[in-house]
């Protein structure tokens, strides 16, 4: 089954096409336009820029995907809607329903977290395990029930789930428990500012760019993660959710009580780099210790098989490690798997695949009924 796939949630523009065969994925293409430096100067996402750089960057990278393939041989048009910003999800939309109707192919909308739980699968060991496959007796709807009335993509995967999926991004902080492909149960997420947003707003105050994740994780490798000791909020809370603002605020207050040359502005006065590691390593490090208390919780509660992360902060290398290091240590029995780097971040190739699920479950959406939805749960 060949899937072109579209992915317009933020500021990231993306367009992909994957062929399924047998429950094995494989990438034909997949092209993603950064729009960084468009944003850079003003420190975060501005939505009338995204768009326009989306309807910009959309036609460019479509012809790169469509010289791959002789388009009628698509077979499903997958796009985001939702959730994400509004005008960037219509504008992947409006071109995949464009698309979708002039080959006369069937549609489906994604959720963009969705997608981020699916990344997994793609260039990661769980491709070994078994896809729910699509047959042709039921034109590439719905799993097939063997002889016994039961699932066999659930018998094949019995060594997989349940599953819990640490989804940490720029937009989204959430704990889902995943029972089979397409079946979740949101089980906490962030009350305020999610991980990643957190990131980069530290990272304006230390006066360190956009995006400020990576920076803040560059400089905090050579800084001293106990150097400053910063609240992890609701770390013991009896529940799974998060809140990161509290977080961002202590490290506020941390700055307005040192003196102006610690602030980032002059990257030359004598001991101003090293508060700056400091800082990051502790923030990083603050930020970590409650995304891995949470994730270690729940997956102790629910007798999950299998820990996975997604979306642009799963790139982290120290949330990476220090995860592996939790799991090895109070669940050595469980499986932990990552999405590899390239598909951490917002990507089309993840959207093909979660929409692959989703038509396997419930077959095409009907193109009119598919709108851009910025607050869509999974």
């Amino acid at each position: 089954m060949k899937i072109l796939a579209i992915e317009t949630s933020c500021d990231d523009t993306g367009v992909a096409l994957l062929d399924i065969k047998g429950g094995k994925v494989k990438i034909i293409a997949d092209f993603v336009s950064s729009q960084t430096e468009i944003h850079s100067p003003f420190g975060g996402v501005v939505p009338n820029l995204a768009v326009r750089a989306h309807y910009k960057n959309l036609p460019i990278l479509l012809e790169k995907v469509l010289g791959k393939i002789n388009p009628k041989k698509i077979d499903l048009v997958a796009t985001t809607n939702g959730p994400g910003l509004e005008p960037c999800l219509w504008a992947g939309v409006n071109i995949a329903k464009v698309l979708a109707k002039a080959l006369d192919k069937p549609m489906v909308g994604v959720n963009h977290l969705e997608g981020h739980i699916a990344a997994n699968w793609l260039g990661a060991s769980l491709r070994n395990y078994q896809l729910p496959m699509a047959n042709d007796q039921t034109n590439f709807k719905h799993s097939k029930l063997n002889k016994f009335g039961l699932d066999a993509s659930k018998i094949q995967n019995s060594k997989l789930f349940p599953a819990v999926c640490l989804i940490v991004s720029g937009g989204h902080t959430q704990l889902v428990l995943m029972k089979n492909f397409g079946e979740y149960k949101i089980l906490g997420q962030t009350r305020d500012d999610a991980a990643g947003e957190a990131f980069d707003k530290v990272a304006k105050l230390l006066n360190l760019g956009y995006p400020g994740g990576p920076q803040i994780a560059l400089l905090a490798k050579k800084g001293d993660s106990s150097a400053f000791n910063l609240p992890r909020p609701m770390i013991g809370s009896n529940n799974y959710d998060f809140s990161f603002s509290g977080l961002k605020t202590a490290v506020l207050y941390l700055l307005e009580g040192m003196d102006s040359r610690f602030r980032g502005n002059d990257k030359k006065e004598s001991g101003n780099d090293k508060i700056t590691n400091d800082l990051c390593a502790s923030f990083q490090q603050a930020a970590i210790d409650v995304l891995i208390a949470k994730t270690i919780k729940a997956a102790v509660e629910y007798k999950v098989k299998t820990i996975m992360l997604g979306g642009g902060v799963a790139a982290n290398q120290e949330l990476r490690k220090q995860m592996s290091m939790a799991i090895k240590k109070q669940l050595p029995i469980a499986n932990y798997q990552l999405p590899i780097l390239k598909y951490c971040a917002d990507n089309a190739a993840m959207i093909g695949l979660a929409g692959y699920w989703k038509y396997q479950r419930s077959g095409g959406d009907k193109i009119e009924n598919i709108i851009a939805k910025p607050n869509l749960n999974l």
